[in-house]
């Protein structure tokens, strides 16, 4: 299914300065009333905040790499934020996200999955580590209604 030399795979850069005002209205929209997010000097962010980077462009030296995923067969199947240290209000941060793992399990329903672990490092205006983001990505070998 898919190729396990795609390890390591840098798939680009991203510069995200964190805003207060964009920190406040995420806490707002996911109704969290934290005194933390609303803090005037610099307020730190909630806790998936990070993923609001997604909207973000990506810079690549080239056009993004082809991962070999069939994207009609692609689930979203895990998410994970680990915190290295505060991210505030004021801060720049920039990830570089990479392939760090692929392999292979057996379906109840007959097929083999693939799951791709992608990771981005993100590092603050000082060179400090401050958060890893982790998402699996698990490609199915046949669509999901053919032997229900």
């Amino acid at each position: 299914m898919v190729d396990k030399s795609i390890v390591g795979t840098v798939m680009g850069t991203t510069v995200f300065p964190i805003e207060r005002g964009k920190i406040r209205e995420f806490a707002t929209a996911i109704l969290d009333d934290n005194p933390h997010y609303q803090e005037e000097a610099a307020p730190i962010i909630p806790p998936t905040f990070s993923m609001t980077q997604a909207f973000w462009p990506r810079k690549t030296d080239g056009p993004p790499p082809n991962l070999g995923l069939n994207y009609a067969r692609v689930l979203h199947g895990e998410q994970e934020f680990e915190y290295l240290a505060p991210i505030r209000a004021g801060d720049t941060i920039t990830g570089t996200t990479r392939v760090t793992d692929v392999y292979e399990k057996e379906g109840k329903r007959g097929g083999t999955m693939a799951f791709v672990v992608i990771e981005t490092d993100w590092r603050n205006q000082d060179d400090q580590a401050v958060l890893v983001t982790r998402q699996v990505l698990l490609e199915t070998s046949k669509p999901a209604t053919e032997g229900s």
